[in-house]
């Protein structure tokens, strides 16, 4: 488990200019050691504004778009092409934009793909996907991945991973369908705090004052079952990335003066 570390920017767009070329800077690292990336997406506002950051940053080029490979944290459980599908919202941020390898681009299930309307189905068929890309110098069913990137809600939910709920608990399954969440849509499929936990370095991202709370609770040793946020650590590094707003109800002791 690592400690947070956070990074608080002005606003939000300085917030994911900086996230962006963070991500850049990692993804070529990756490359240029091990001649590949991976990397975990998430969505919602925060995560589609580091990919719009990305796309715009001249910086991308720097990147073997061929040789990264992309998950998603979490995937609302619609129809292929549906507006409010987190992969719909990535591809029109970036991926649309860039030589990516289809065969790398690992996408959750649709509700009208191969398993249909079941989101547990979809939920395993994802978890034996990720299994299959682990290599043995994983010692586990997911990759290690690079990064993981997730958005922090107001709630502390993170990935689809909301407080209280079922798949807050899941110590053994890596990606488990969601039933019932309080915010819609209330069908779907999401990595659990174990897949999460065997990345390299995992992001949360926050921006708004309606994060400011959540943001707080998450980093004041809060149980990850109330405030999944809290539970969300990667293998070497854990890494808030605020904006002032969502930093504004944290102790000024716990982070570093905002970053330009």
């Amino acid at each position: 488990m690592s400690t947070p570390q956070l990074v608080v920017h002005h606003d939000k767009d300085l917030m994911a200019q900086a996230a962006a070329a963070r991500l850049i800077t990692k993804i070529v690292d990756a490359q240029s050691s091990r001649g590949y990336a991976s990397v975990v997406l998430t969505g919602g506002r925060n995560g589609n504004g580091v990919l719009a950051a990305v796309a715009a940053a001249p910086a991308r080029d720097a990147i073997d778009w061929t040789r990264l490979d992309l998950w998603w944290g979490d995937e609302r459980f619609l129809p292929e092409g549906d507006p409010d599908r987190n992969v719909t919202q990535a591809r029109e941020a970036l991926l649309d934009q860039v030589p990516l390898d289809p065969k790398r681009v690992h996408a959750m299930p649709a509700s009208d793909g191969p398993y249909g309307a079941d989101a547990d189905a979809a939920a395993a068929g994802y978890a034996e996907e990720l299994a299959r890309a682990a290599g043995p110098e994983n010692h586990g069913p997911v990759p290690v991945f690079d990064v993981l990137m997730l958005g922090v809600g107001p709630d502390t939910h993170v990935a689809s991973l909301f407080p209280e709920l079922p798949a807050v608990r899941e110590t053994e399954r890596t990606v488990v369908g969601v039933h019932g969440a309080p915010k819609p849509p209330p069908t779907r499929v999401t990595l659990t705090l174990p897949a999460i936990r065997a990345a390299r370095e995992v992001w949360l991202l926050a921006a708004g004052e309606d994060k400011a709370q959540a943001a707080a609770i998450a980093l004041s040793g809060a149980g990850e079952i109330q405030a999944p946020a809290a539970g969300a650590y990667g293998r070497a590094r854990t890494l808030w990335l605020l904006d002032a707003a969502a930093a504004s109800q944290l102790p000024r002791s716990l982070y570093p003066p905002a970053s330009p």
